[in-house]
């Protein structure tokens, strides 16, 4: 009889837990039910962005609206509308450019993952590139990113200037792209004949069969892709879920999903 009372008092102990952990949590997500959380990213974060969103918004009942762009797009929106309670461009300088006009909160900033370069062809690579340096070729059509739109088509121009070909390929370049997701779709839709975009967007579904990276040597140069928390975030009253989505996108379970797609996460 002893021993059934044991068993018994055991069993409503923790069925008396496993009700308070459900409260907790059900507390949680009514909190953060009628809050909503602005986040500005760059567009070539589109893929596993929208996956943790989804996710953090079941886990705590909170709303995520998010804008896309070229990195130098959402850095104008932070600074003319205070429109973003999270910053996370393309690239560490927008974060640098930010922190000093006072936008950002400095020890919310967490580095996520690497942002790499990489030239990109058609899958045929009808001009047989090779290397960076066949971008000079006559006759190559290119395309790159808006230096001053995108993170992508500044360390583009960087790269090339740094090898000397920027003014050997400027007469091949057709256009500019404001995003780096369209430079991808000019590239699989067999439009121009190469472009440099970030090596993590050569996994994505709308590029599989349809291109082939040539990786950029020792030219390279090598991005950061950082989270921060906003000076907005105070003022719209988001801190604390601030707080809550920039440390879950970098715990080691979103970190998993940003290899996903092809990111490599800084460990």
């Amino acid at each position: 009889m002893k021993k059934f009372f044991v068993v018994f008092f055991l069993a409503v102990l923790c069925l008396a837990l496993i009700s308070s952990n459900g409260c907790e949590k059900r507390k949680e997500s009514a909190k953060n039910e009628n809050q909503i959380l602005m986040v500005c990213s760059g567009a070539g974060l589109m893929k596993p962005m929208n996956e943790l969103i989804k996710q953090f918004e079941q886990k705590t009942g909170a709303k995520v609206q998010v804008h896309y762009g070229g990195s130098g797009e959402v850095f104008g929106i932070l600074q003319t509308t205070c429109s973003c309670d999270v910053f996370i461009p393309g690239a560490y300088k927008y974060t640098q450019d930010a922190l000093k006009e006072g936008y950002i909160i400095k020890n919310t900033i967490k580095n996520l993952t690497l942002h790499i370069p990489v030239v990109v062809v058609p899958g045929n690579n009808p001009k047989h590139i090779q290397t960076l340096k066949d971008l000079a070729k006559p006759g190559v059509k290119l395309v790159l990113g808006d230096p001053k739109a995108t993170a992508i088509g500044k360390v583009a121009k960087k790269i090339l200037k740094n090898s000397g070909l920027w003014q050997k390929v400027k007469g091949n370049i057709l256009t500019f792209t404001p995003t780096v997701n369209q430079l991808l779709i000019y590239i699989a839709t067999g439009q121009v004949d190469a472009a440099i975009v970030w090596e993590d967007m050569t996994s994505w579904a709308q590029a599989k069969g349809k291109i082939k990276m040539v990786p950029i040597s020792k030219q390279n140069i090598i991005k950061t892709i950082p989270t921060a928390i906003t000076a907005c975030a105070k003022r719209h009253g988001v801190f604390n879920l601030a707080q809550s989505f920039n440390s879950f996108i970098a715990t080691p379970q979103s970190l998993a999903i940003w290899e996903k797609w092809g990111f490599k996460p800084c460990r």
